[in-house]
């Protein structure tokens, strides 16, 4: 059974950081690409970041290029979003992914990133 689980998720200034963590097991997670999304009320979900199976090649959202990096420890099953330099259109519930072509998508359950002073 895939399960991802964020966490690290909290309250923050404008200007601060966090560090998102997605704990994942049931699949072989260093064969896949894993990807970060954010979604606000009323608003479609939105892609922010993914990260190649051995973390050689990353992609970034314009609106958090320079600012957040993914990262990934395939011995730990973990995926990681740093998030600096945050500001108040960041806030959101963030979430990871994983797509498995036998088995399709699969989601975490989120965690809320608030930034606000």
């Amino acid at each position: 059974q895939v399960q991802l689980v964020e966490s690290g998720g909290g309250l923050v200034q404008p200007g601060g950081s966090l560090r998102l963590s997605c704990s994942t097991s049931g699949f072989t997670f260093r064969s896949y690409t894993m990807r970060w999304y954010r979604q606000t009320p009323g608003a479609e979900r939105e892609f922010v970041a993914s990260i190649t199976s051995t973390g050689g090649w990353s992609n970034y959202a314009d609106s958090v290029k320079g600012r957040f990096t993914i990262s990934r420890d395939n011995a730990k099953n973990t995926v990681y979003l740093q998030m600096n330099s945050l500001k108040p259109e960041d806030t959101a519930v963030y979430s990871c992914n994983v797509l498995i072509p036998v088995s399709g998508t699969h989601w975490g359950q989120g965690t809320q990133v608030t930034v606000s002073s």
